[in-house]
């Protein structure tokens, strides 16, 4: 019985993070934002697996989908920065709803964790942005580095509302998904 539950745990694992890596194709930009900031729904499956078996396998969700990516459509600067950042702020938003919900087991203890998730992406991310993901970027594009106001402002300007944009929408479409289908989540639950 552990043995199948384990190999149900794997299989739905490589499903979502198939389904991740799809919907992470299907971005878009948000209007008056810089177009290389794309919203995608991609955190999406990952939350379903953070409910259902723990936020680590929602971790594990969140890699498989950006190394999928990374691998077949390649990346701007040959390294995968934006695929890191991308991974980081998944984790960031998930985990915190996944955490209370598993928690508490209520759509409200959901709905609790996916705007501090959002919260928590929005501020850090904006931190890494200016220290670590921006730098990067210029240095591998072979990019004079942008100075510190140049970042402040992109940041301020671009990169802070888009995360929270973005969490913001994700979690307006996952909460009604979640709730037609919080029946089949917790039986597995039980199982898992």
């Amino acid at each position: 019985m552990k043995q199948q539950k384990s190999v149900v745990k794997m299989m739905s694992i490589a499903m979502l993070s198939s389904i991740a890596y799809l919907l992470m194709m299907l971005d878009f930009p948000f209007p008056g934002l810089p177009p290389f900031l794309k919203i995608d729904f991609s955190d999406v499956p990952a939350l379903i697996v953070a409910i259902i078996f723990g936020p680590l396998s929602g971790v594990i969700v969140e890699a498989i989908k950006n190394v999928l990516y990374y691998g077949i459509q390649g990346s701007l600067t040959g390294v995968p920065v934006g695929e890191v950042a991308n991974f980081i702020a998944g984790c960031l938003f998930i985990l915190p709803a996944s955490m209370l919900f598993r928690k508490h087991r209520t759509i409200k203890s959901l709905t609790t964790g996916l705007m501090l998730g959002a919260i928590c992406m929005t501020l850090i991310m904006s931190v890494l942005n200016y220290f670590i993901i921006l730098p990067a970027y210029t240095w591998f594009l072979g990019q004079p580095a942008m100075s510190s106001g140049a970042m402040r402002q992109m940041i301020v300007a671009a990169i802070l509302p888009f995360n929270l944009i973005k969490g913001i929408i994700v979690t307006i479409v996952f909460v009604p998904l979640f709730s037609r289908l919080k029946v089949w989540v917790f039986a597995k639950m039980k199982n898992a």
